[in-house]
């Protein structure tokens, strides 16, 4: 067979080598027991670390629910602290009216006290609406029980001091008078 530059090989066989996987040298008992007490402490470890995530994401998840009544509620000492104030301009407004007054004084006083339950109002302190309702031990403080007529028993017949709401817990339960049963 002539050979030519740069013609192509007649019948060359193209050899493909691929290595076989080595395979690993066995075992020696000291060895595996050596990997299956490093697979635990594995196993171990890995256990510990998804106890730790799972408390730190309910850690977390308590803490925004603690923040979030915190600012609900926030208010509600400092509101505490002016009811007083509130009682004394009704108690004013009250006594002008028992009096029959109504001049400028009693009109204006009787805004301060619209002014301040609206102003309550905006922060989420609501009046308790006791007149007339069936007590309530968890809303109303019973002050004095008494006959009344013409009204079922454990029925509020007069506030004697107005109760507040702070969002859905009780500021400050309405001191009421309540009738019982002749």
């Amino acid at each position: 067979m002539s050979e030519q530059p740069g013609a192509p090989e007649a019948n060359t066989a193209v050899e493909n080598h691929t290595a076989a996987p080595e395979q690993p040298a066995p075992l020696t008992p000291e060895e595996a027991a050596a990997l299956r007490t490093r697979a635990a402490e594995r196993d171990k470890f890995l256990d510990l670390l998804k106890r730790e995530r799972a408390d730190f994401e309910n850690y977390q998840k308590r803490n925004q629910r603690d923040r979030e009544q915190e600012r609900k509620y926030m208010y509600g000492p400092f509101v505490r602290d002016l009811l007083p104030v509130f009682d004394n301009l009704q108690r004013a407004t009250g006594a002008a009216k028992q009096a029959g007054e109504t001049g400028p004084l009693v009109k204006g006083v009787d805004m301060v006290q619209t002014q301040f339950l609206e102003l309550l109002k905006r922060y989420g302190v609501t009046p308790i609406d006791a007149q007339g309702k069936p007590f309530d031990p968890n809303l109303h403080e019973a002050v004095v029980h008494q006959p009344a007529p013409g009204q079922p028993p454990d029925t509020v017949i007069q506030v004697l001091e107005q109760g507040f709401m702070n969002q859905d817990r009780v500021l400050r339960p309405a001191k009421v008078v309540v009738s019982k049963a002749d």
